[in-house]
């Protein structure tokens, strides 16, 4: 009997829903991050297991379904921690995300619900090759990387990075601006940047689009496709990239990376932060003084007053529509558009 496949959205650069493939296990010595493989769920499941589709679409899951997914690697300080390397001869892994990073869990918070276990099944092989998220990668030719930028960075994951993205972008596309949303660092979650279309984004990007299930990799590997990621950002021509670095710089998901290869295209650089004291303890390690502050900090008027006083630096809750205005301004400021076009703000 032919097991029910998910496809999950790693997958969604690939074609493999033309199943045109065949599942074979692999020795353990040609392995490695980024292969498409094949977990068959195990029992018991929970409720809340379920898998990221190639849509965004999250679709439940029941014992004895098939997910093709991508062996790689995550570090997430909240929640979980794992990777391909420490899958043991049984073949017991885990759907690290929902979006079908495939791993052995070493480490989850107690906060986190059980992770959907899976068996593996094999890898995707066609012609006798096995396939891997990089074969469906088409490399441009570099090109300068141009546009102005607001970068988003956070004290640590789930910061409200996403939400202050959603609100910048949608705010630009009301000032007719061509607008890019992209991510470029975290654990394959396809759910951000779609947030980032659905608030208007023109086009959207993140590491997937370059063969990376997360960007878990050495710096200098990740250096590079960062720079094929600029390339295809700027291949667009748009007026302003709104670019997330998932997680913290300070985390090992290469954010600094982007911070070094972005730095002189930064217009305005916004911090979400988990806790206000947390704010001092990024800015000191990169000697970065962001432009604007939100986030989880700044979801309270007496944590605004308190980021106020701890840094100095503009605190605004975004999800409040009172702050807007101030968040107009400092982008119209940021951005340097021209004197007749501010009215607009107050729109």
């Amino acid at each position: 009997m032919k097991p029910h496949y998910f496809f999950s959205s790693l997958t969604r650069i690939s074609d493999l829903k033309s199943d045109n493939f065949i599942l074979s296990p692999l020795p353990r010595e040609q392995w490695a991050m980024g292969d498409y493989v094949a977990g068959e769920v195990l029992s018991p499941v929970s409720l809340s297991a379920q898998v990221e589709l190639p849509d965004g679409r999250l679709a439940n899951l029941l014992p004895g379904d098939y997910i093709i997914g991508a062996f790689g690697v995550r570090r997430a300080t909240l929640e979980a921690v794992g990777d391909w390397q420490s899958i043991e001869d049984n073949g017991i892994m885990q759907n690290m995300t929902y979006a079908g990073l495939f791993g052995k869990v070493t480490s989850q918070s107690y906060l986190l619900p059980p992770l959907t276990s899976l068996i593996y099944r094999g890898h995707v092989v066609r012609n006798n090759q096995k396939v891997c998220m990089s074969d469906f990668v088409h490399c441009l030719p570099e090109i300068s990387y141009q546009c102005p930028t607001i970068m988003i960075i956070g004290t640590s994951m789930s910061a409200g990075k996403t939400t202050a993205a959603r609100v910048i972008i949608h705010l630009l596309k009301q000032w007719g601006l061509t607008v890019i949303g992209a991510k470029f660092t975290g654990a394959g979650r396809y759910r951000d940047i779609l947030a980032m279309k659905d608030a208007g984004a023109d086009h959207i990007f993140d590491f997937v689009d370059v063969g990376l299930p997360s960007s878990v990799v050495p710096p200098e590997e990740f250096r590079i496709l960062v720079r094929q990621l600029l390339t295809m950002i700027a291949s667009e021509n748009p007026d302003v990239a709104v670019i997330e670095a998932g997680a913290s710089p300070l985390e090992p998901y290469n954010g600094s990376v982007v911070l070094e290869e972005l730095k002189d295209k930064i217009c305005c650089t916004v911090l979400c932060a988990s806790d206000p004291y947390s704010v001092t303890g990024v800015s000191q390690s990169f000697g970065l003084i962001p432009d604007l502050i939100t986030g989880i900090a700044t979801s309270t008027s007496s944590g605004v007053e308190l980021v106020k006083k701890l840094t100095g630096i503009e605190a605004l809750t975004l999800s409040d529509p009172t702050a807007l205005p101030a968040l107009s301004r400092l982008l119209q400021d940021k951005l340097k558009r021209p004197e007749n076009q501010k009215q607009l703000l107050l729109v």
